[in-house]
């Protein structure tokens, strides 16, 4: 019996603790033997490489909708979404682009932004829902990125519940990110400063690429000194597509390709990032954000209101954002959740905002029978690049969730951790992953960065200017992945990167 069938059987005969993590809270139709069998076919990876596989051509399933040439290409409702929700759907977007204004203020539905903030709006930081980048060279705005801040945490700031979870706290004096933006009276925290250094890598056939290596720093800061050991990690915002399609994956689909002890012997060891919910208050998967530290849309969702944009939920009632206790004037300044709606953004609206999120289409891939992107793929799949990007899934029946319910999806991700080298070690643990960490990134949709985002700048930094040097920058548990591209002859480079800029 083949292995993964062989576990998904397993999973459904006896679920492992694992799996409650995060699939109790779904309204969820439970797979029979027959359909767990039908799924593991379907999801075997691919052994020939002449024609696209059956419905390779909509990696959203059923959801996927027809690629755009334009920049709206990643804003487009779920291909078989009904008349009704589509408008919920138009609803969540005009929260998600709504600009807030400071209180007290006439429009009581908008005013609450800051204290502090990155952003006045969620789609400042997702741009036509599409990525960030780094701030250019003499732009004072990094309106997309922002960095993490957190100090090291000891035993008692622990969670018994979650095995190897690495403990951290808030950074003293700024809070849990470091915001650039503020209201007036109000210091902003810090500007972000960056420094690059270019290395030249030789490729074979004579050709050459150059990786540039970032210094961040955190200048001009507001508030007085970091602790001495506030760890700093950069972060751009990610494209938003085929959330709702990650979210509705089996978490013991998931689960069944952590391989923590490598027992396979192939030299990667992906593992969960387990996480607590304060949705849920429970332990469960984290499979959302560059370090999967989010079990869900909504919880994402909320926090971004929190700490970008300065905006009180159910989830993260405090008025004042991410303030820390040592900015009272941050803290004490008026907000806007101080009438009878409670919170700044209350749960009908974070709920609309998860619904948009949750709905944003995957577009339909290109030229998937061009003889040079089959070449590309197979390159793909032999150099073992699929240990990690793992091509397919097949997501819960939710009957409450017809959009993504019981769909063939090609996110090219698995959704685990993987250490990714040095190069790219951000030294933050977040939850369960190490400072060397990072979530598989999924890659449906990354060939339309540039006309949706008018850059193709890559990684959890945006510091690969394209997608040769997000590869060159693997290492770690991909390094042998990396070094093989690098020995590709010149014609075999150029088909893999042709694959994956059709996808």
């Amino acid at each position: 019996m083949p292995l993964r069938l062989s576990l998904l059987l397993t999973l459904l005969a006896a679920p492992l603790a694992a799996q409650s993590l995060t699939d109790d809270h779904l309204a969820v139709t439970p797979r029979t033997k027959a359909e767990a069998a039908r799924i593991a076919a379907v999801t075997a990876p691919a052994t020939a490489f002449t024609a696209p596989e059956a419905f390779e051509q909509n990696p959203g399933g059923a959801a996927t909708v027809r690629r755009r040439d334009n920049a709206d290409a990643f804003s487009q409702p779920s291909g078989n979404i009904d008349f009704a929700r589509e408008l919920d759907f138009k609803l969540g977007n005009g929260l998600f682009r709504k600009l807030w204004v400071s209180a007290p203020s006439s429009t009581l539905a908008s005013d609450g932004l800051g204290p502090l903030y990155n952003a006045r709006s969620c789609q400042r930081c997702h741009l036509k829902d599409g990525r960030g980048h780094p701030p250019e060279p003499g732009e004072n705005d990094g309106t997309t990125m922002f960095l993490r801040v957190s100090v090291p945490g000891g035993p008692e700031d622990g969670i018994d519940e979650i095995a190897d979870y690495i403990a951290t706290l808030p950074e003293p004096t700024y809070g849990g990110q470091m915001q650039d933006h503020s209201l007036p009276g109000i210091p902003a925290e810090y500007r972000l400063g960056i420094t690059y250094e270019e290395i030249p890598v030789a490729l074979s056939g004579g050709e050459t690429a150059s990786l540039r290596a970032p210094t961040y720093t955190a200048e001009n800061l507001g508030w007085g000194p970091l602790a001495p050991d506030a760890m700093l990690s950069p972060r751009v915002a990610p494209q938003m597509i085929g959330l709702g399609l990650i979210e509705a994956i089996p978490a013991a689909d998931i689960l069944a390709n952590a391989d923590p002890d490598d027992t396979n012997g192939d030299g990667v060891s992906g593992r969960a990032n387990i996480v607590w919910s304060l949705e849920y208050d429970k332990p469960m998967l984290g499979r959302f954000g560059l370090k999967a530290g989010m079990p869900t849309i909504r919880e994402q969702s909320a926090a971004a209101f929190a700490g970008d944009i300065g905006i009180s939920s159910p989830l993260h009632p405090d008025g004042f954002g991410d303030c820390a206790l040592a900015q009272a004037a941050c803290q004490q300044a008026p907000h806007g959740d101080q009438d009878a709606r409670g919170f700044e953004i209350a749960d009908d609206g974070l709920d609309l905002v998860t619904f948009y999120s949750r709905n944003l289409a995957v577009p339909a891939r290109v030229a998937a029978e061009d003889p040079q992107v089959l070449r590309g793929k197979q390159l793909f799949y032999d150099t073992g690049c699929i240990a990690c990007h793992t091509p397919k899934f097949v997501t819960h029946r939710l009957p409450e969730q017809p959009e993504q319910s019981f769909q063939l999806i090609w996110p090219y991700s698995d959704f685990l951790l993987h250490d990714m080298g040095e190069g790219l070690a951000d030294h933050r643990p977040e939850a369960r992953a190490t400072g060397r960490e990072w979530r598989t990134a999924p890659l449906w949709g990354i060939g339309l960065t540039e006309q949706v985002s008018g850059h193709t700048q890559l990684l959890h930094d945006g510091r690969a200017r394209n997608l040769l040097e997000a590869i060159l920058w693997h290492g770690g548990e991909a390094q042998s992945q990396r070094d093989a591209v690098v020995d590709m002859p010149p014609p075999d480079r150029a088909a893999l990167l042709r694959y994956l800029e059709s996808l």
